[in-house]
């Protein structure tokens, strides 16, 4: 007999929104993988106030914060839903579970 921690419903619910999780996490991690400019804003990026933009280095260094920042930002989002897979896993033990129960 399997160990059943939540209900079907519970189980069911949560193999949905984990799906969800897998998915727009996913796709979001590939869109900030390739620099979408959608994620601009939401990108921690330290931009130089008092530095002159004529500069070439200070160009540079900005370019290579800002790659930096959105390579973080899609590894952050893969492991989010690398976390999901296992949540989808757990919801599908429980669901099965619960079936095999009836």
């Amino acid at each position: 007999m399997a160990l059943t921690i939540c209900g079907p419903k519970l189980s069911g619910c949560c193999m949905i929104l984990s799906l969800w999780g897998i998915i727009q996490l996913g796709l979001m991690g590939v869109f900030l993988y390739f620099h979408s400019v959608a994620f601009a804003e939401d990108i921690a990026a330290d931009i130089p106030t008092n530095e002159n933009w004529s500069d070439q280095q200070v160009i540079d260094k900005f370019y290579k914060d800002v790659d930096d920042a959105y390579e973080m930002c899609a590894v952050n989002c893969w492991i989010a839903a690398a976390i999901y897979v296992g949540f989808f896993a757990f919801s599908l033990q429980q669901f099965w579970a619960n079936q095999r129960k009836k």
